[in-house]
């Protein structure tokens, strides 16, 4: 049987006017913050489908969530159907054309898990762009630490739940992050007398040690290892298909993870591969495909965008994901996500 750590009712939270309306309007103004923050580095906001075929999925594609009209579970005309996890195709599809885009949205997660870090739905902000991986690293500062400054500036900060500590923390925070390698990060946490091995996963555990081991700032963990390389060994790191290969390093990708303190990991980035037919490899070997098979699915759920990208071509391109529940509980220095939304959901909480 599962068991679950987290077991009060989030409608005690709603009990608390204050918190209610605190948490609303903190996040109003991290939104509006956000936007305005992309919308300045001149990006287009894309409406991204919330109903999709695999495609809209994330690398764990087993927390799906089906949304079907039969009794089989199917969406129209037999096909399957689930609430989207990520807008990333669908706007790496126009980047060609549009340059810079970015969507607003839900993401949908079937978590087990009824804990402090996990929900079963919450908001992304997704971008992708024309451009490289060191640009999206600085596109992912500005927009944490444009969130963090302005907020610590904002001129009543009690409206929004916060104190002066907690103002005093965020004018802290640097506008540029230690940037470590994954093999750096696995070096400084056995350093640590952390108990880990080359390949294994970065835990929140260890993501806590990490952050602590840099003065309790927000940290970019680099070049993670290419799931899809034969490294000689089972590794535990998984990665989304389409994730670019670093070519100065072997067997890397040109991914990050931005860890944040209080909350972990927040960001997920990477630079993409663009080419039709290592898209079309990287998708049929990677273990997102292998799970897709098993629930019954095949390569037809991405023929649209592999048929995007074999007809009219794309370019070199970037994006990432930020976690806006996360980011949330990072500026209110909250031990828990579920005070980063106002109706936090999850497998023990429906309203």
């Amino acid at each position: 049987m599962h068991k679950t750590k987290y077991k009060a009712p989030f409608h005690v939270s709603l009990k608390n006017k204050r918190h209610w309306h605190d948490n609303t309007k903190l996040v109003d103004e991290i939104f509006r913050i956000g936007r305005g923050y992309l919308e300045n580095q001149g990006f287009t906001e894309v409406v991204t489908p919330h109903i999709v075929r695999a495609s809209g999925a994330c690398e764990n594609i087993d927390t799906l969530f089906e949304v079907s009209v039969d009794k089989q579970h199917n969406w129209f005309d037999g096909r399957r159907g689930y609430l989207a996890q990520t807008g990333q195709l669908y706007l790496e599809s126009l980047v060609p054309e549009l340059g810079k885009v970015y969507c607003s949205g839900p993401s949908f997660r079937a978590e087990p898990e009824s804990d402090h870090r996990h929900l079963a739905e919450f908001h992304m902000i997704e971008i992708e762009f024309a451009g490289t991986f060191d640009k999206l690293l600085n596109y992912i500062e500005g927009f944490l630490s444009n969130i963090a400054h302005s907020i610590s500036d904002y001129p009543e900060p009690g409206v929004l739940g916060l104190t002066e500590d907690d103002v005093e923390r965020l004018k802290s925070y640097p506008r540029k992050f230690d940037r470590i390698t994954y093999d750096e990060a696995i070096d400084e946490l056995a350093e640590l007398d952390e108990d880990i091995n080359w390949g294994d996963d970065i835990s929140s555990k260890r993501e806590r040690m990490l952050v602590e081991n840099h003065s309790n700032n927000p940290i970019l963990i680099t070049r993670y290892p290419d799931p899809m390389h034969n490294h000689g060994k089972e590794i535990e790191v998984e990665k989304f298909f389409n994730m670019l290969p670093d070519k100065q390093n072997k067997g890397r990708v040109l991914s990050s993870d931005c860890i944040l303190p209080f909350a972990g990991e927040a960001v997920g980035s990477a630079a993409r591969v663009h080419k039709a037919d290592e898209l079309e490899r990287r998708l049929l070997n990677s273990r997102m495909y292998k799970r897709l098979q098993n629930k019954g699915g095949d390569i037809d759920d991405f023929n649209w965008y592999l048929s995007r990208i074999k007809n009219d071509g794309s370019v070199p391109h970037a994006g990432c994901g930020f976690g806006m529940a996360r980011i949330i509980q990072w500026i209110k220095g909250s031990p828990s996500v579920l005070h980063g939304v106002t109706f936090p959901l999850n497998r023990m909480n429906l309203i």
